[in-house]
């Protein structure tokens, strides 16, 4: 099984070389950085470290994600996505990857809600989004997640074929609603999550990343509720 590693990164400089040479290069065939238009040496950073380094100026999350998509090897089977910050745990990428060479599952993502969570990793607005979107998605297709960890890995022709659209701060919600409305098998399984290991939060660094990150949350929500199913979601377990 081929798998491509997406790291999306904002002026990471700090963490990003950790990231990179924490990922095992046993499972994952190439590690892939998306400099998300940043003005430090993040993308210097990450090329000493051993990764391609793929530049998309125009910023927001998914956008970023959605270009590590696009230079990706043709030849790869599986993409797992990670945050470049330092926050999420490379060591252990198998746990996500496993149900994927065993063919039992097409999506799967990790719960930092369900696994270890390093003092002060998660602000309570994280953990409310999280609870608030567990709870939607439960209601609109019957699937129990806990969380929008943004560790997490996908075939990589399921993805294409989920038809990706969201730009900025939706990309995972949105992921996770048109897995469950694709009839995709999907499993959650416990990560642990430590504290960032540098520079400031996108997302709750302060009270205006904050809200904007909520309201584009909110926002892929509505918008995905609205959607049709195309067929009855496989459950989560």
């Amino acid at each position: 099984m081929r798998v491509t590693a997406v790291i999306p990164a904002l002026d990471e400089e700090e963490s990003i070389t950790g990231v990179v040479r924490a990922i095992p290069s046993a499972l994952v065939s190439e590690v892939i950085v998306v400099d998300n238009g940043s003005t430090d040496r993040t993308a210097e950073r990450a090329r000493e470290a051993g990764a391609r380094v793929v530049s998309q100026p125009l910023r927001g999350y998914g956008r970023a994600c959605r270009a590590g998509v696009d230079a990706a090897s043709p030849r790869a089977d599986v993409v797992v996505f990670l945050d470049g910050d330092g926050s999420d745990c490379p060591e252990v990428m198998d746990r996500l990857l496993a149900p994927l060479e065993a063919g039992s599952h097409d999506f799967v993502i990790g719960s930092r809600i369900r696994g270890q969570r390093e003092p002060g990793s998660m602000n309570r607005a994280q953990l409310l989004a999280g609870a608030l979107a567990g709870v939607s998605l439960r209601l609109l297709y019957g699937v129990r997640y806990t969380d929008m960890c943004p560790f997490r890995a996908i075939r990589r022709d399921a993805l294409l074929g989920l038809d990706m659209r969201e730009e900025t701060y939706g990309w995972n919600l949105e992921m996770q609603m048109k897995a469950a409305r694709a009839g995709l098998r999907i499993l959650e399984v416990p990560v642990p999550h430590r504290r960032r290991a540098g520079g400031a939060s996108k997302v709750s660094g302060d009270l205006a990343a904050t809200v904007r990150a909520s309201g584009r949350i909110l926002w892929t929500l509505a918008r995905g509720a609205l959607a049709r199913p195309r067929r009855a979601a496989a459950p989560l377990r």
